[in-house]
């Protein structure tokens, strides 16, 4: 499946895949809400959109990354804040491809790692992710302060 850098061009089947990534993660949004937030993200670069498509061109997946700093590596890092595949692409490849083109892209900026989160009960990520050489952290633990 090709994997390429979004552009504003990809925006409303940028909309449908994070529409359904949201719906997955059972916090759906309005489709304008959704569009404003990549619109944003495209605007401003920054964060990293890559996207999937079939042979027919049919959005199939996304992944989205967001530069930080590794403070402990003092080196820049990825995190990988998004991953979805359309459910009737799942178990194609779609979701490794989109990995690996991440990885690639994190190669080529001249990070030190990728780091990502997933659902505890996401076992086919974790599988995947596990199968493309992450590693669970098993030292540290999450937290998150909302503040909204």
């Amino acid at each position: 499946m090709p994997v390429r850098a979004a552009t504003f061009s990809d925006l409303d089947d940028l909309t449908r895949l994070f529409s359904g990534y949201l719906e997955f993660y059972q916090v759906p949004r309005p489709p304008a809400e959704v569009r404003a937030f990549l619109e944003q993200r495209l605007d401003r670069a920054d964060s990293t959109l890559l996207i999937a498509r079939g042979v027919d061109g049919a959005p199939l997946g996304f992944t989205q990354l967001y530069p930080f700093l590794s403070s402990l590596a003092l080196a820049p890092a990825w995190l990988l804040s998004d991953l979805y595949v359309v459910p009737t692409a799942r178990r194609q490849g779609v979701g490794e491809d989109l990995m690996n083109a991440a990885r690639a892209h994190a190669v080529a900026t001249g990070a030190c790692g990728i780091q990502l989160e997933t659902a505890k009960t996401n076992l086919a990520g974790q599988a995947l992710y596990e199968r493309l050489g992450y590693v669970r952290d098993e030292v540290f633990y999450t937290y998150w302060l909302s503040l909204a």
